[in-house]
């Protein structure tokens, strides 16, 4: 089953960076997904996924979740990162503002332009050329409701039109541009462009906020270097 948006949906996401597609995934589906990421509940900041099965049909570019990504990227769409947050009384963080700068590939292989390397949650991690970033979309599906008192995602918008921001910028950046606030209820799915500046701050109520983040692209990546996928 394929998504499209529409004129104003389209209009809307490359003006600002995001989208807010309301229930998005029906309860049967929602409960589906709650049950995959069961097995994988964060124990600190978030869990990086790699290798759960159970996902595949969701994350597909058909499936009810990557079909918000392929709207955007079109059929060759895949999944390429996947991070799961919750955020609990054990488990209360903030996230100052930042702009996502990394991909998970399979090998590392030197390759101009790529760099530098990390290993997150025994992953290979690696700063790519911009560019690889402004084509690629990332999406947050809610599992539990994000009113305000529950660390909505905060979004600069248009940020995402402005290359890779020095973080000595950032402030003025946030100042000119304003902030917008992605509440959320179970089932809704948050779109961005990728490199969009972003925060989060700690829930005021910890409860749970279960977060299923996945990153999309559609490109092969150069010079040998693969993606290692979800």
């Amino acid at each position: 089953m394929t998504l499209a948006l529409s004129p104003q949906q389209a209009s809307q996401f490359a003006d600002t960076g995001a989208l807010h597609l309301a229930a998005a995934l029906e309860a049967p589906a929602l409960h589906d997904l709650a049950a995959a990421l069961s097995d994988h509940a964060p124990a600190q900041a978030g869990a990086r996924l790699h290798g759960v099965a159970a996902l595949a049909p969701f994350l597909a570019h058909d499936g009810p979740i990557g079909r918000a990504a392929a709207a955007v990227l079109g059929g060759a769409t895949r999944p390429v990162r996947a991070v799961y947050f919750d955020k609990t009384t054990q488990a209360n963080w903030a996230v100052p503002w930042h702009q996502d700068r990394t991909i998970v590939v399979r090998d590392r292989i030197e390759v101009a332009g790529f760099g530098p390397w990390t290993i997150k949650g025994g992953l290979q991690h690696v700063a790519p050329p911009y560019e690889v970033l402004a084509r690629m979309v990332t999406l947050r599906v809610h599992l539990d409701a994000v009113p305000d008192d529950n660390a909505p995602l905060l979004i600069v918008p248009g940020s995402h039109r402005l290359g890779r921001i020095p973080e000595a910028d950032v402030p003025s950046i946030v100042a000119r541009c304003g902030t917008g606030v992605c509440r959320a209820e179970p089932g809704d799915i948050w779109l961005y462009a990728t490199p969009i500046l972003h925060a989060s701050e700690p829930s005021v109520q910890p409860g749970h906020r279960r977060v299923l983040q996945v990153d999309f692209a559609a490109d092969e990546l150069p010079g040998g270097l693969d993606w290692l996928g979800v």
